[in-house]
């Protein structure tokens, strides 16, 4: 049986080449982690939006503009909206930012659809997790959304 640095030498390099892998993730990466850039030029549609939980899981959808509710997601759906919100919600938590602060959710000429965090800046582009997921976003985006001044509060469910 060998003996000597000549019999450990596989494991060694991997060793080696393991650690310097690691070194090089924490080295190269961004300080603050990724970051989506926002796409150039002016959205097609844009709206800032805060999500409050309501009773028995409901969500609610508000206009930063207006204090009337927008929608309602009821409990046990929008299971992607809610996904990507509970990411954002701890990101915002683990920066000491305040939970209402709205969202900027908008579409854009290319057809791409970003959710912003306007505390964090993080951006997320919605339209890669697949059109069913990006839909549920878009759908708060659309003209039964829309809010109407001078209308009574009312909940609107989103379909």
């Amino acid at each position: 049986m060998p003996r000597g640095l000549h019999a450990h030498a596989p494991g060694l390099l991997l060793a080696i080449l393991a650690v310097g892998a690691l070194a090089s993730v924490f080295l190269l990466r961004p300080a603050e982690g990724a970051r989506t850039a926002l796409p150039g030029g002016v959205p097609l549609v844009a709206r800032e939006l805060t999500f409050l939980d309501g009773a028995n899981g409901v969500v609610q959808v508000r206009s930063a503009a207006h204090p009337e509710l927008t929608r309602t997601l009821p409990a046990e759906t929008h299971h992607f909206i809610r996904g990507v919100l509970r990411g954002l919600a701890r990101e915002r938590r683990q920066h000491h930012q305040p939970r209402e602060a709205p969202f900027r959710l908008a579409a854009w000429p290319d057809g791409r659809l970003t959710l912003e965090d306007t505390t964090t800046r993080r951006v997320i582009a919605l339209e890669s997790f697949g059109p069913t997921n990006a839909a549920e976003f878009r759908r708060l985006l659309t003209p039964g959304g829309s809010i109407v001044p001078g209308e009574p509060n009312r909940f609107q469910e989103v379909p």
